[in-house]
């Protein structure tokens, strides 16, 4: 009994020094938008607005909005929506190419990015829907083209549900929202944020290959992949607060509205998919175009699941000629 006793006091010993070695540190906020925080670069105020979901603090408390704009200011404004553990900086090459025409503005959603996480403690969807209504009503967008990618695309086809008379047109990029298979190449971060237990650990390590993994199975131009990028989604992982807001959102029931109200949208609507995204499959695409009345698809070959970095050129090209 006496050996038993000492063998597990050692290997609780072994494991806590593991844990020490590997644990990383939170980054503070401030650190981070030192790092990040561009000229063109905004912050803004915004009150959590109740939802359905009751997670929202009262309308006292407020959240602080990271967005960044570029073009002109009196300019048709073109809104970007990034998808889960990414940020605003997924869409820098299309706000470099659009910006000459167009108001560019993309903002972090709630746990991401400079966002970070929010005192409002909504993650959900219907959330971010919410978060999106205030931040246009605050900037005082009335009208506007709506694009997202991934996450972000199951938000913005839920606003454009929700709000058809603010969405002038809805651009969906590899989008949530459509029930489909499964994606063959589910990072290992996102799987392991979905299991009890094992998803506290992410809240104390959060090794950089995880990040490299999870880039290298959503990318099929590995030539992108650089490491200020790796190192950029490792950065916003490890922002104070954002890991925890992770794991609330992970933890959050799936959402089914978008797919179920998908007859709502109205907005002329642009699809762009790549063939071989292997988190959320091309098939989805052909069930959003065949959804959406009028829509257009077009999917690129060779391609995975951020064509708005790996043919960053080819389609912006492709939105530049919808929105005219």
């Amino acid at each position: 009994m006496r050996n038993v006793l000492i063998g597990l006091i050692v290997i609780a010993a072994l494991a806590a020094g593991a844990f020490y070695a590997f644990s990383e540190p939170d980054i503070p906020r401030a650190a981070l938008e030192l790092k990040y925080n561009a000229p063109a670069s905004e912050f803004v105020d915004l009150d959590c607005a109740p939802t359905a979901s009751g997670k929202a603090m009262p309308t006292a408390v407020a959240e602080r909005a990271h967005f960044r704009a570029r073009g002109p200011k009196d300019g048709p404004v073109l809104l970007l929506l990034h998808g889960s553990n990414a940020s605003f900086l997924t869409w820098e090459p299309w706000s470099k190419i659009l910006s000459g025409e167009y108001r560019v503005i993309a903002v972090d959603l709630p746990g991401h990015g400079l966002t970070g996480a929010t005192p409002c403690h909504d993650y959900s969807q219907e959330g971010m829907v919410a978060f999106v209504d205030a931040f246009a009503r605050k900037e005082g967008l009335k009208s506007f083209a709506l694009a997202g990618n991934s996450m972000g695309g199951g938000v913005a086809a839920r606003f454009a549900e929700e709000h058809p008379g603010e969405v002038s047109k809805l651009i969906l990029v590899d989008a949530a929202g459509m029930p489909s298979k499964g994606g063959s190449a589910v990072p290992l971060a996102f799987r392991l944020a979905r299991v009890p237990v094992a998803n506290e650990i992410l809240l104390h390590i959060t090794p950089r290959s995880l990040v490299t993994e999870g880039l290298n199975d959503a990318i099929v131009h590995k030539e992108i992949i650089t490491g200020k990028m790796v190192d950029s989604y490792w950065d916003f992982a490890r922002m104070a607060g954002t890991r925890e807001a992770t794991l609330e959102r992970f933890n959050t029931p799936y959402d089914n509205a978008v797919a179920a109200n998908i007859a709502a949208i109205r907005a002329p609507t642009l699809i762009l998919w790549g063939e071989e995204d292997r988190l959320i499959p091309v098939e989805a695409a052909y069930k959003f175009h065949k959804a959406i009345p009028g829509s257009r698809l077009i999917v690129y070959p060779k391609t995975g699941h951020i064509p708005m970095e790996e043919v960053a050129a080819r389609s912006a090209g492709d939105v530049r000629a919808f929105l005219q």
